[in-house]
C-alpha cells in the first residue's frame, strides 16, 4: 500500500508583473492555431503513449486505492473533506476571477470563503451554497490568459495529469505560485500550509484520493463511449476549456 501512495503521490511534481501585447498575442496564435478549428497536435505519438500511460495508473492504482478508502471513509465525511480543501483553494479563484475583471464574482468568492471558513467549521459545511446561494466560480491562470486572447498552443498529455496545452501548462504554474497547497513561493507568501515537498506530496495524493473516491465510475462511464480514447479525451479537453474560457 505504502508503494502505491508513492506512486500517485508522483503525481503531483507535474505542476510546475509582464503583460502579453498585442503583437505577442497575434504571433503565438498564428503560430499555434490551426484555423480550421482543429486541435494542433504535433505531439501526437507520444500524447497517445502518455493517454495509455495515464489509463493504466487510474485502473490499476488510483481507482483500487480509492475504492478502499470509500470503503473505510463514509461518504459524509469524504463530502467534507472535498468542500475543506475546496474553501482553501480561494486563492486562485479570487486572483483569476479579478484578473479577469469579474469583480461580482470576485465578491462572492471573498463571501463564501469569509462565511464558510466562520460559520462552515473551517469550511468542511459549504453553507455559502446551501442558505445564501453562492456558487463557486473556478478560474484558473490558464482561463485567464485565454479571457485575454492567448491561444491555446499544441496539445500535451501530462503524466498523471492529463490533457493539457501549451497555454493551460503556464496557468499550472502561476497557479501552483498562489496555491495554499504548494511550496512553491512560500518565501513569498506566509499562507502556505506545506513546510517541505515531502508533505506537499501526502496532502495533494490525500486530496486527490479523496475526490477520486466521490467520482467512482465517471471515468469507466466516459471511456466506454470512445473509439479511440486518445482523441476522444482531447477533443473533450479542448472543448472543455473553450466553454470555460468564453463563460
Amino acid at each position: 500500500m505504502k508503494n502505491i501512495i508513492i506512486v500517485i503521490a508522483l503525481t503531483f511534481f507535474c505542476y510546475a508583473d509582464e503583460k502579453y501585447n498585442d503583437e505577442f498575442t497575434q504571433d503565438f496564435d498564428s503560430e499555434f492555431t490551426n484555423k480550421n478549428g482543429e486541435v494542433f497536435d504535433p505531439l501526437s505519438g507520444y500524447n497517445r503513449l502518455m493517454t495509455n500511460f495515464n489509463d493504466k495508473v487510474f485502473i490499476n492504482v488510483l481507482n483500487p486505492v480509492a475504492k478502499g478508502y470509500a470503503y473505510v471513509v463514509p461518504q459524509t465525511a469524504r463530502i467534507g473533506i472535498d468542500n475543506f480543501f475546496d474553501n482553501i483553494m480561494f486563492p486562485i479563484r479570487l486572483i483569476n476571477n479579478l484578473l479577469q475583471l469579474k469583480f461580482q464574482n470576485s465578491a462572492e468568492e471573498t463571501g463564501r470563503f469569509i462565511v464558510n471558513t466562520i460559520w462552515g467549521l473551517a469550511g468542511f459545511m459549504d453553507v455559502a451554497k446551501s442558505e445564501l446561494g453562492w456558487e463557486a466560480h473556478k478560474e484558473d491562470f490558464g482561463q485567464t490568459l485565454g479571457f485575454y486572447g492567448i491561444g491555446d498552443g499544441f496539445h500535451v498529455v501530462l503524466p498523471f495529469l492529463g490533457p493539457s496545452n501549451l497555454r493551460d501548462i503556464v496557468g499550472l504554474g502561476a497557479d501552483s505560485y498562489v496555491s495554499v497547497l504548494s511550496t512553491t513561493g512560500s518565501s513569498d507568501l506566509n499562507y502556505k500550509i506545506p513546510n517541505t515537498q515531502l508533505e506537499e506530496i501526502g496532502i495533494k495524493t490525500y486530496d486527490v484520493v479523496n475526490t477520486t473516491s466521490l467520482k467512482q465510475g465517471q471515468y469507466e462511464s466516459l471511456k466506454k463511449d470512445a473509439l479511440d480514447l486518445y482523441p476522444f479525451l482531447r477533443d473533450i479537453y479542448t472543448q472543455t476549456r473553450k466553454k470555460q474560457i468564453e463563460e
